[in-house]
C-alpha cells in the first residue's frame, strides 16, 4: 500500500473507533503526502477529511482553513457539486462555532449552485439548515417558509428521514410561536414518519413536544398518553430523560 493510502486507511479506522486525535494525525500525514505527489483531487479529499476531523475536535480555525483550501481546489476544477458541499460544510462550521450570522452567505451560495444542479436531496437538507438558523435568529416566518421548502424537496426524493426531522423541527418552531394547532399537526406527522422508520428514540423526542402541546391546551388525557409512551421508550432505550418525563407525568396526574 502506498504511504499516503496507508495514512488514509489508518485515519478511517481511527475515526471509526472515535479516536479523533489519532485520526487527526493520520489525516495530517495524508495531506503532507498528497502535497508531495501533487494529486489535487486526492489532496482535496484529504484536506476535507482533515477539516471534518478538526470540526469534531472543535478546532474551528483549522477546520475553516482546510475547507477554504478545498474550496479553492474545487473551484479550479469546476466541480460544482463538490463546491456546494464544501460551502455547506463552511456554513455548518460557523453555526458550530457560534457564529450563525457568518453561515448564511455560504448557505445562500450553495443554494444557488444546488438549484442549478437540480440536486433535490441536498436542497431539502440545506433548506432545513437555513430554517434552523432563521428560527434561532427569531425570524419565525422566514423559518416556516424555509422548513416548508425543505419538506417539498424531501417529498420529491422520498427522503423519509428528512421528512421526519423537518416536521419535528417545524412543529417545535410553531410551538415556540404559540401556534398549537399547526404544532400538533406537524409533530403528529413527524411521529408517523419515525414510526415508519422504526426510530423509537426520535419518536420519543417528538412525543415529548406533543405532550407539551397538549398540556398547554389543557388536554391532559392526550398529554398523559404521550408521556406514558415516552416513559416506556425511555426505559427500553435507557434514555437520560426518564426522570424528567416521570416527574412531568406525575405532575399531570396530580393536577387532573
Amino acid at each position: 500500500m502506498h504511504m499516503g493510502e496507508d495514512h488514509k486507511h489508518r485515519a478511517r479506522i481511527f475515526l471509526h473507533r472515535g479516536d479523533l486525535v489519532q485520526a487527526y494525525a493520520a489525516w495530517e500525514a495524508a495531506v503532507a503526502d498528497d502535497r508531495t505527489t501533487g494529486n489535487q483531487r486526492e489532496l482535496s479529499n484529504s484536506l476535507g477529511n482533515l477539516g471534518n476531523t478538526c470540526a469534531l475536535l472543535h478546532d474551528f480555525a483549522k477546520a475553516e482553513a482546510c475547507y477554504r483550501e478545498v474550496l479553492a481546489i474545487q473551484r479550479t476544477e469546476c466541480d460544482h457539486h463538490a463546491v456546494a458541499h464544501t460551502l455547506v460544510n463552511l456554513g455548518n462550521l460557523h453555526i458550530g462555532a457560534g457564529r450563525a450570522e457568518k453561515a448564511r452567505p455560504y448557505y445562500l451560495e450553495a443554494l444557488d449552485l444546488l438549484h442549478t444542479l437540480n440536486d433535490d436531496r441536498a436542497l431539502g437538507i440545506l433548506y432545513n439548515n437555513l430554517a434552523l438558523q432563521e428560527a434561532r435568529d427569531g425570524q419565525g416566518e422566514k423559518a416556516v417558509m424555509s422548513f416548508k421548502r425543505a419538506l417539498d424537496y424531501h417529498r420529491v426524493v422520498g427522503n423519509e428521514e428528512g421528512l421526519a426531522v423537518t416536521y419535528s423541527q417545524l412543529g417545535k418552531c410553531y410551538l415556540d410561536c404559540g401556534d398549537l394547532v399547526r404544532a400538533e399537526r406537524c409533530l403528529n406527522n413527524a411521529s408517523e414518519h419515525y414510526i415508519k422508520l422504526g426510530h423509537e428514540p426520535a419518536e420519543a423526542a417528538v412525543l415529548r413536544l406533543l405532550a407539551t402541546v397538549y398540556s398547554r391546551r389543557r388536554d391532559l388525557v392526550s398529554a398523559r398518553r404521550c408521556l406514558e409512551r415516552v416513559i416506556a421508550l425511555d426505559q427500553r432505550y435507557r434514555l437520560p430523560e426518564l426522570q424528567a418525563d416521570s416527574a412531568h407525568l406525575a405532575e399531570l396526574i396530580s393536577s387532573d
